[in-house]
């Protein structure tokens, strides 16, 4: 089973993603990132993603193009070590933009992001902006 939370700040939204992202229980995540049109970065928080099979994978390929195409930019925070695995596997990491939450922050132009990774998301997306 597949749970989402997003939180959105500006035209950041982090989507909090927890369970398995498998084929089937996809549509969760495909709906609460294709519902956020307006955002100019999407960040993917995989820390509690505990597995990914190829119908997750090819979920989180679809929602790249989605993003590229819609002047948007999806980014991948915190996968655990299987899924990093899967995606280096496949040769996605190639494709994806992984990171740590703090590394994510401070690509998206956040100052002193070790301070601000301790504060609730929406607050550390909020001052990204």
């Amino acid at each position: 089973m597949l749970t989402v939370k997003s939180e959105r700040a500006g035209d950041v939204v982090v989507i909090k993603c927890a369970g398995r992202i498998v084929r089937g229980h996809e549509t969760i995540l495909r709906n609460a990132v294709l519902q956020e049109k307006l955002a100019r970065v999407a960040v993917l928080d995989l820390s509690e993603v505990e597995s990914i099979d190829a119908g997750g994978l090819t979920l989180l390929v679809y929602l790249h193009h989605w993003t590229e195409n819609n002047r948007s930019h999806l980014k991948l925070v915190n996968p655990r070590p299987f899924v990093y695995e899967m995606l280096t596997r496949t040769h996605l990491n190639c494709v994806f933009d992984i990171s740590s939450f703090k590394d994510a922050l401070v690509a998206l132009g956040c100052e002193d992001a070790h301070q601000r990774e301790r504060r609730p998301i929406a607050a550390a997306a909020y001052s990204l902006i």
